[in-house]
């Protein structure tokens, strides 16, 4: 299980439309973020039983972190880093923190699961995108086998989302259904 980036940052501002709220929460994924809370936890708790391990890749925190574009910059915390409290890890999950948008760049993750005998691997987070979508290609090109659950991935344009699940699904990944990967799941443990 792979979960990227459910840090703090992306969930500020609430259950609201993402237009509404970025002036004031530029990294806000707003209602699409709250949507997929239920789900992500569904699927955790699903894993978590089945005994697979989990790896969450999250952002690292560094007040002179090396930027590559001109975006406006906002102030941010550590804690905005942190992972969202509904999706606490547990002491026996990895943590891999990363300074750009792949999971696998410039993180010992790739090792983490070739190490650990993974072939395959089942994603969530966000954004579908961004960060998904590069982790996605990188995964695909390392040789993994990769799953990506349609609801418990997440944009803050609806549309970049659609048309990101669409593309990896006929390049990179399987998308599936919630429903599908939990019954995976259950019957392979």
């Amino acid at each position: 299980m792979l979960a990227i980036d459910l840090y703090n940052l992306v969930f500020k501002g609430g259950p609201k439309p993402p237009h509404e709220i970025i002036s004031q929460f530029p990294s806000t994924c707003g209602k699409f973020a709250h949507n997929a809370i239920n789900p992500i936890v569904d699927l955790l708790k699903a894993s978590r039983q089945a005994n697979l391990p989990i790896y969450y890749v999250t952002g690292l925190f560094s007040p002179n972190r090396v930027r590559s574009t001109k975006r406006a910059r906002m102030q941010l915390t550590k804690e905005d880093y942190e992972i969202y409290n509904a999706f606490a890890p547990e002491p026996h999950d990895v943590i891999i923190r990363k300074e750009r948008a792949s999971s696998f760049f410039g993180t010992p993750l790739a090792s983490h699961l070739v190490q650990n005998g993974h072939d395959s691997l089942i994603v969530c987070g966000e954004s579908t995108s961004g960060c998904v979508r590069s982790s996605v290609v990188d995964a695909y090109s390392h040789g993994f086998h990769v799953s990506i659950v349609e609801e418990c991935v997440f944009d803050r344009s609806e549309i970049a989302h659609k048309v990101s699940l669409f593309d990896l699904h006929h390049k990179y990944a399987d998308v599936m259904k919630l429903s599908e990967v939990i019954e995976a799941i259950k019957k392979d443990s």
